[in-house]
């Protein structure tokens, strides 16, 4: 029977020395969210009951970042960093007397999926007392190897530096990640001594004290991919490569079209509503919301956004955190739209900025149409009421509100409200003076000679 209480250990006290960086390695990113965050995403959506989090000194940062994604989670410090049974163990206060099941896991392994979790529940329901996540290596070199009985018990894990030929052979190899559902794991932590290459007190030795101990030790494999750890810039990239790579697949799976799925870059929330197209070079960042049959033409960035059913987006749009476009909403190319609600059917479709705003159903938006909303010192919005037209190249000057139907010569700068239905223009009177240009270019040419 699954326990109902479920804690998950993330050990997040590395710096990440080899990622060259101020920043600690916990914090570092992929697909816009952190290391961290997808790990602590990935318990929740397994629904663990509780998150401890083991930070080394002064990390107050990770910290932070910890109680963005879990306010309630437990912070532990780990005052010296002497292995990962020592980091485990910086948690002593939320093991002791707890009777549930305890996962420990990483925070610079952000791939695992909440079905693998799952699957190494399973196996305590089925009568293990410790899981222990496994992959298959093709080069197994430097990774702990999970050293198996005939019965497919575990007996034990071997570090790299520790194990010998015939055990480096095995290519079966420890992710780190483990689930223990047993009376007293405090005091088979106590246990753990420093009798290693690297003299630290290590985890991994638990499988041997626990089966001394008559406790059933099991192996749960997933792909190596989910256990990707990362220690390096390097890594980083190739752990993106794989996150990007899932979620093209699901948005494909889920009914989009992706025209050339490896030059589209998803946020980890981007959500796609399917008959999506999506074409070339389109980067979403996070908080975006696309609706059915929208088609986002290519060299396009969106992020904080939210896309109507039947939207036309580029190509070479840009649209910014707080827009929000209604069904059949036409972005047309080099146009930049920024907290602005845009109702069903306005158009902007070439070469305008739309910026803290709204604009109203079937509203038409010129070529260079700017919103001026900055005075230098505050913003302001533009309120453009529905079927508007507004003509090319005109400046509004927020704060400001274009009536219903209303009416803006094209070359305008409007800085008061305009009444719905009526016709503003704001220009000079043309002059022409007949002749002019040619005496021009006759006197450049003798001065010329």
């Amino acid at each position: 029977m699954t326990s109902n209480h479920v804690t998950s250990i993330i050990l997040a006290a590395g710096k990440g020395t080899r990622m060259r960086s101020s920043l600690p390695k916990p914090l570092h990113s992929i697909a816009h969210r952190s290391l961290l965050g997808h790990v602590i995403s990935t318990v929740q959506t397994a629904r663990h009951t509780a998150i401890s989090v083991v930070v080394g000194p002064g990390m107050e940062n990770v910290t932070e970042e910890a109680r963005h994604h879990a306010p309630a989670c437990a912070i532990y410090v780990q005052p010296n960093q002497r292995g990962t049974a020592d980091a485990v163990l910086a948690a002593r206060d939320a093991l002791t007397g707890y009777n549930g099941d305890v996962f420990v896991l990483f925070a610079d392994t952000p791939l695992i999926r909440p079905e693998t979790l799952t699957k190494v529940s399973k196996a305590l329901d089925e009568g293990a007392h410790v899981a222990v996540l496994g992959f298959e290596a093709e080069d197994p070199t430097g990774y702990g190897r999970l050293l198996m009985d005939a019965n497919g018990n575990l007996l034990a894990i071997r570090e790299h530096n520790d194990a010998t030929a015939d055990e480096r052979a095995v290519r079966l190899c420890n992710s780190g990640v483990m689930a223990f559902r047993c009376p007293d794991l405090v005091t088979l932590l106590d246990k753990i001594g420093t009798n290693n290459a690297k003299h630290e007190y290590f985890l991994t030795d638990i499988i041997e004290i626990a089966r001394r101990q008559q406790l059933k030790c099991r192996v749960v494999s997933c792909d190596q991919q989910e256990l990707l750890g990362i220690n390096d810039r390097s890594q980083l990239a190739e752990a993106q490569a794989v996150f990007q790579t899932r979620a093209r697949l699901c948005a494909m799976l889920d009914g989009a079209t992706l025209i050339d799925p490896a030059t589209v870059w998803f946020a980890y929330d981007t959500t796609i509503g399917q008959d999506v197209i999506i074409e070339p070079n389109v980067f979403f960042g996070p908080g975006v919301t696309v609706g059915n049959g929208v088609h986002i033409r290519a060299n396009s960035h969106i992020e904080g956004a939210t896309i109507g059913p039947g939207a036309r987006i580029g190509p070479y749009a840009r649209l910014r955190p707080g827009t929000e476009l209604g069904a059949h909403v036409h972005i047309g190319n080099f146009v930049e739209v920024k907290n602005v609600v845009m109702g069903d059917g306005a158009k902007a479709n070439h070469l305008a900025y739309l910026g803290d705003g709204s604009v109203g159903a079937s509203a038409n938006i010129g070529a260079g149409t700017i919103f001026c909303n900055y005075d230098g010192f505050n913003k302001h919005r533009t309120e453009i009421e529905d079927g508007a037209f507004i003509g090319s190249n005109s400046s509004l000057v927020a704060p400001l509100r274009i009536g219903r139907g209303a009416m803006v010569g094209s070359g305008s700068v409007i800085t008061r409200n305009v009444a719905g239905d009526s016709l503003a223009l704001e220009r000079n009177q043309q002059i022409q003076k007949d002749g002019w240009a040619a005496r021009f270019r006759a006197m450049m040419m003798r001065s010329k000679s």
